[in-house]
């Protein structure tokens, strides 16, 4: 009896030990460009979850400024949109590819209806949303089996009863419609889905102060809040749902550094994956800023801000575990990583990677 417990203690000390010498799995990241430089298309790199590094760049598609991209809940289809005014008569394009073996095979590419496409959303029931910046409109498409662009519909954001220039900057599906950012009109604007296609929905718009600039957006897990942040006016504005599943505005913060007076453009905003703590990138200033949220307001309290080692953040991600913040630093041509406390919020520069004009960041 002696021998078989030793036994048995022995074999589950080894399997601990093997577990913990097991090695992390590295990751997929998909990056889109511009590609006015040295760089030429979508390409991927691998993302070692355990030293933060980033290493083996490849080429995977050659294509005009794919400066956003979406991945399928499945994971086996990526969505890439063509930045440019020159795709067809109307506009820009938008590409679908199937992943198979880690290689991208195009499978269709449409013209997205507007000029300079720069936003892309996918939604679970099989239809793709496409923000067209210079052309204020954006392009709902239906998506076939195999995962390409099929019929599209275009909804203009330009009215007639305003002076304002539309900007559909992003796009968002979830189990409350379709809500779309226009920094332009300095709005948000939500639609619900008929039979017959996409109308605006009982709220059919959440307003802004002129000049806020709403360019991105991101929800908390079960919708109760909504965090929007504006380019024009470095701010994030926080809303909460009401009755009759509308939003209102409750609160609003600045992104930058009392007294900072340079340049100053948001671009993107994430929630760490507990709610805890809200991220936002400031172009200009150069800096990720950092909030913790309230869990039962809502509301943001400042935490910090973190250079982001290079010039022009654009798009950032959280690696998949939440222990890393990526950022595309446009114009200084790098991506840099920071490795994530998930107590305080706080970010601690890791490394980088150089790669000309990164602008969307993706995993797989």
């Amino acid at each position: 009896m002696y021998h078989k417990v030793s036994y048995l203690l022995f074999a589950v000390f080894l399997l601990m030990g093997c577990a913990r010498e097991m090695p992390f799995q590295n990751e997929t990241l998909f990056v889109g460009t511009y590609t006015d430089g040295s760089s030429e298309g979508i390409y991927t790199l691998r993302f070692n979850p355990d030293t933060g590094q980033l290493d083996s760049l490849q080429l995977k598609a050659k294509l005009p400024n794919p400066s956003f991209l979406a991945i399928s809940g499945g994971k086996d289809r990526l969505y890439a949109v063509q930045e440019t005014a020159d795709f067809d008569s109307l506009g820009g394009g938008i590409t679908a590819f199937s992943i198979k073996n880690g290689l991208l095979e195009e499978v269709n590419s449409k013209g997205s209806g507007g000029a300079h496409p720069c936003h892309v959303a996918v939604s679970k029931d099989g239809q793709l949303a496409v923000s067209n910046y210079t052309g204020g409109n954006l392009a709902i498409f239906d998506l076939n089996d195999n995962g390409g662009l099929g019929d599209r519909q275009l909804i203009a954001h330009k009215t007639s009863d305003t002076t304002n220039t539309a900007h559909v900057h992003k796009a968002h599906f979830n189990e409350d419609g379709l809500f779309v950012a226009d920094l332009g009109l300095d709005a948000v604007k939500r639609y619900g889905k008929q039979p017959h296609g996409w109308i605006p929905a009982r709220q059919a718009s959440l307003e802004f102060p002129d000049g806020a600039g709403p360019r991105h957006f991101t929800f908390s897990t079960d919708r109760s809040f909504l965090y929007v942040i504006n380019e024009l006016n470095a701010t994030i504005t926080t809303f909460k749902k009401v009755d009759n599943n509308a939003y209102t505005a409750i609160h609003t913060v600045n992104t930058l550094e009392e007294g900072y007076e340079g340049p100053m453009a948001c671009a993107d905003i994430h929630l760490s994956p507990d709610g805890r703590f809200l991220y936002g990138s400031n172009r200009g200033e150069n800096t990720l800023v950092i909030f913790s949220v309230d869990p039962n307001s809502g509301k943001l309290a400042l935490v910090g801000r973190e250079s982001v080692q290079g010039d022009w953040p654009r798009n950032f991600t959280l690696s998949p575990d939440g222990n890393y913040v990526l950022v595309a630093n446009q114009r200084s041509n790098n991506i840099t990583v920071f490795k994530r406390n998930s107590e305080q919020g706080t970010l601690e520069y890791t490394s980088q990677f150089e790669l000309g004009a990164p602008v969307c960041l993706v995993f797989e």
